[in-house]
């Protein structure tokens, strides 16, 4: 089988390229990102650069490698640029999943499609897949437009939702909720965090994982790909202070209206990941389990 990757310089991308190395021999992986690839591997997959809001790079990339599966991970994820620039963000959110769709029937390759737990407006503890979206940003608008655009038009895929995807990889574009709390604990730094966001976090290893096991499940469906433990982002940095031994003294609690984000976040949202459990046997670390996996020992 061969699996191509959009996005493959990402946090998502490299871990999906870790995987397939590690775990998946029979899978012949085309990594494709802007730019030079920034995997530090860069044997035993190919690689090819591929600017997805490009529909000439699209046609050119996918028309030569012919792949059977392709595992859509590009997107433009910052919350809060997308509400200022809201071109370049129907640009890779919208258009370029438009284009990858129509290039899917026409090569005849099945789809995965990440998405996000921002298409919801966070009101209730946890979400199941057939919920009801109601985006509060533009951001979770962009993802949602997205996710209609596969269902419209696409024959085979499987869209995969996520929500506060944290992991560690060589080359790191930018940092996560992990990464950043350990780090302002272990420098004493003063910081201000929110106490009414809940999340389910997902270690990027298991999003990996959820990938492939949808690439190869037959049918289309829609799957909560996320981490089994329910916490609070004040909680989720407490457990961190509390597993490394750091002092709190310099955190503290705020709410959210007192951040004046310019997006909107759902304050309060889990993944229900039974549905994908059941169908794909997806089983993912505990939250401990991911921190350690993220930061070490």
């Amino acid at each position: 089988m061969k699996v191509l990757v959009t996005g493959s310089n990402g946090l998502l991308g490299q871990k999906i390229t870790d995987l397939v190395l590690s775990k998946y021999p029979n899978i012949h992986l085309v990594a494709t990102a802007r730019g030079e690839n920034r995997h530090a591997v860069k044997s035993g997959y190919a690689y090819e650069e591929m600017d997805i809001s490009n529909l000439d790079s699209l046609q050119t990339v996918l028309d030569s490698e012919k792949p059977d599966v392709v595992i859509h991970t590009a997107a433009m994820t910052q919350v809060d640029e997308c509400e200022f620039q809201k071109e370049e963000c129907v640009s890779l959110n919208i258009t370029a999943v438009e284009n990858i769709v129509k290039l899917s029937k026409k090569l005849n390759f099945r789809l995965i499609h990440l998405s996000t737990d921002f298409i919801f407006d966070g009101t209730k503890k946890m979400y199941k897949e057939d919920e009801q979206p109601n985006p509060l940003s533009y951001y979770g608008w962009s993802k949602l437009e997205s996710e209609k655009a596969v269902l419209r038009n696409s024959t085979n895929y499987a869209i995969l939702r996520t929500v506060l995807v944290y992991g560690t990889v060589s080359d790191m574009s930018r940092s996560n909720i992990m990464l950043w709390a350990y780090n302002t604990l272990r420098d004493g730094k003063e910081a201000k965090v929110v106490d009414d966001q809940f999340r389910t976090p997902t270690l990027a290893d298991d999003l990996a994982q959820g990938c492939l096991l949808a690439a190869l499940y037959n049918g289309n469906e829609i799957f909560n790909i996320a981490g089994k433990d329910y916490i609070g982002i004040y909680e989720l940095v407490e457990k961190i202070a509390d597993m490394y031994g750091f002092d709190m003294k310099n955190i503290s609690k705020v709410s959210s209206s007192t951040l004046n984000q310019p997006a909107k976040r759902p304050p309060i949202i889990g993944l229900d990941i039974s549905k994908a459990q059941e169908m794909l046997g997806y089983n993912p670390h505990s939250l401990e389990e991911g921190i350690r996996i993220c930061i070490g020992k």
